[in-house]
């Protein structure tokens, strides 16, 4: 297809000015700079850029995709998570930014091992390269092939990998972050358009014609047999693999760990909470729509793109062109910070721990640069595996369910040590394993999602039974690492004394009455 030059003017507009508002935002002096944004973010920055760092490929292209092959369903992983995201904000949250640590696996250092906090950030870094960057990559070349047919695929992918290098690597978080929170505007007002623009091409009335006959498209609780989200998928599996990508991934909670203090942060998360709620409307919905409009696609992971360009007039179409530009860039520019903080603070300060604050800064760019490589050489692969959405939530659904475990334990429980949280690891990744060889023939048809709780506390129970062969941990990590019944009581007196407006539980209360609301309403 051809563009309106209107609409290259608006994509070259955005692009240069993503560029230089990030660079001149950066902050890279030392490495709490530029790995951190100097632990100096309100909650308005943290919420607006961990919405948009969320919004990746799955999101836009994937959940779109999926309401348009089965209906609504697929929202089940959002509200769940916004549920799962007031948790962490209440319990995790507190305990990552008063211990001052820099990545997830550091945590679990702390509280167990060394074993641990290598044998998760090598998890977190092969999975931001071959998951999470190389996705980014291979989602954006989707798009603009089909925009563009006769651009060469690994043209793409190159030209996707240098814009985001260009702000991420020179500028740090900071960049990142301050190019979010111009992409996260971008990407609200350009959907909002979009949904609009299908409401008034019929979809609307498609919508309420399915809600007048309780057409199960806009239902969120289905059968067990259902093959999006059975309802039992969304009690057992989906909150644990949302503890996952909103408490323990490095890539988002990195956006959390920059926060000013701990009530800032818990306010950002929640924000972000709000924000994802309202992607049913301008994700899930018009997903939906094209059922209507455009039936028959082949492949539905096409829909939203396909959307922008058969109804999107000259502006608005460089405007949405930019709103992927937007999503795509955001996800892949926060993964290169976080593979580049997890390499240096977890790897490279063990063997060179001397090293100062500007070499630290150093070795994270060079580092960026490798990964990035890395994923653009891996990324024409992923075409090979289906689709996006299933290669990511199979891959996600076997290496996370451990890691939440230790998460969990190392909070919760007093006797859990390193020792056994390593095993619990290690036979983590030999079921993993098993289920990328043998899935059908130890669970059948189940599934995914709740064959996903097996995992979970099969690797919680061997931690527990394996810990209890070896000592307990010192009573300083159990007062540092662990949560207390008694300070939770104080923080609650404390509470009292602050207004309705500034206290973040009647804030979490209010988004989850806002969740029960979504799944009375679309029973």
């Amino acid at each position: 297809m051809s563009l309106n030059i209107i609409d290259i003017l608006v994509v070259v507009i955005f692009v240069v000015f993503i560029v230089i508002w990030a660079l001149k935002h950066g902050k890279s002096s030392d490495s709490q700079s530029y790995f951190l944004a100097a632990r100096n973010m309100t909650w308005p920055v943290i919420g607006l850029s961990l919405f948009a760092a969320s919004i990746s490929s799955s999101t836009l292209i994937g959940q779109s995709g999926d309401a348009y092959a089965t209906g609504i369903a697929v929202f089940n992983y959002s509200w769940v998570s916004v549920i799962v995201m007031v948790f962490f904000a209440w319990f995790f949250l507190p305990f990552y930014i008063k211990s001052g640590i820099y990545t997830m696996p550091e945590f679990l250092g702390r509280r167990f091992d060394s074993r641990s906090r290598y044998y998760f950030s090598f998890i977190c870094i092969i999975g931001n390269i071959f998951l999470d960057a190389a996705g980014a990559l291979y989602a954006g070349a989707l798009i603009l092939k089909l925009l563009f047919p006769q651009l060469d695929l690994m043209l793409i992918i190159v030209l996707f990998a240098l814009l985001a290098a260009s702000y991420t690597i020179p500028g740090g978080l900071s960049s990142a972050i301050n190019a979010e929170l111009i992409q996260a505007v971008i990407l609200i007002v350009g959907s909002v358009v979009l949904t609009v623009l299908c409401a008034n091409a019929g979809g609307g009335e498609y919508i309420a014609e399915c809600l007048r006959n309780h057409s199960e498209n806009m239902s969120l609780v289905r059968p067990m047999d259902d093959p999006s989200v059975p309802w039992l998928g969304f009690i057992v599996g989906i909150p644990i693999l949302g503890f996952y990508f909103w408490g323990n991934n490095q890539t988002l909670v990195q956006r959390v760990l920059s926060a000013k203090n701990v009530d800032e942060g818990r306010k950002g998360v929640l924000l972000t909470g709000f924000l994802t709620m309202l992607t049913l409307f301008f994700v899930i919905l018009p997903g939906l729509m094209a059922a209507k409009l455009f039936p028959g696609l082949e492949k539905p992971d096409m829909v939203y793109p396909i959307m922008i360009i058969e109804l999107m007039p000259p502006g608005l179409l460089g405007l949405m062109i930019a709103v992927l530009l937007a999503a795509l860039t955001s996800a892949l520019s926060a993964i290169l910070n976080s593979a580049a903080t997890l390499f240096t603070m977890d790897f490279y300060m063990k063997f060179r721990p001397q090293t100062t604050s500007r070499q630290q800064v150093r070795v994270g760019r060079i580092v960026s640069v490798v990964i990035l490589i890395i994923a653009v050489l891996w990324a024409p692969n992923i075409g090979k595996f289906g689709s996006l959405v299933k290669y990511y939530q199979e891959m996600i659904s076997y290496i996370s369910p451990p890691i939440v475990a230790a998460f969990f334990l190392g909070l919760f429980s007093k006797r859990a040590n390193g020792s056994g949280i390593f095993i619990g690891f290690i036979f983590g990744l030999i079921a993993a394993v098993a289920m990328v060889f043998f899935r059908h023939d130890i669970f059948g048809s189940m599934h995914f999602l709740i064959i996903v709780p097996f995992l979970f506390f099969g690797s919680m129970i061997v931690m527990l039974v394996a810990s209890r062969f070896f000592d307990r941990p010192s009573d300083d990590v159990l007062r540092q690492f662990t949560w207390s019944a008694d300070e939770f009581r104080a923080e609650t007196v404390q509470l009292k004394k602050v207004k309705w407006y500034s206290n973040y539980r009647v804030w979490s209360v209010l988004l989850v009455l806002f969740c029960l609301a979504h799944l009375f309403i679309l029973w």
